[in-house]
């Protein structure tokens, strides 16, 4: 039986850790092993991350509109109980757009959602 070094591959995949550990601080940049403890948490942040930024806007849309149907006298559970009431299918994020950019046009959405 031959003998197999490993040395290239070790290394290799050494250096492609310490390239995405890159920035990191103290230890977790320097040795392979904190590195990639640190990358391997990085990817399950950034990947719990990309789920909490569609919450996080949709959150902020909801806040958007139920302020500029505040000052319209009306409520956002109201509103939207109307709207699929009335067979209106904008989704939140136009409705957020328009109350913020194009008040006149919200303004003609709630009237006809009433």
């Amino acid at each position: 039986m031959v003998r197999v070094k490993s040395g290239i591959q070790t290394k290799r995949r050494h250096k492609k850790i310490l390239k995405l550990a890159k920035g990191y601080w103290m230890t977790r940049h320097k040795q392979y092993r904190k590195a990639q403890e640190a990358v391997l948490h990085a990817g399950e942040y950034a990947f719990s991350g990309r789920k909490d930024r569609k919450r996080d806007f949709r959150k902020l849309w909801i806040i958007r509109m139920n302020a500029a149907l505040r000052n319209l006298g009306t409520k956002y559970s109201v509103f939207i109980k109307k709207l699929k009431d009335n067979k209106i299918g904008l989704d939140r994020k136009i409705l957020s757009q328009l109350a913020v950019e194009h008040p006149q046009v919200f303004n003609k959405i709630v009237e006809k959602a009433r």
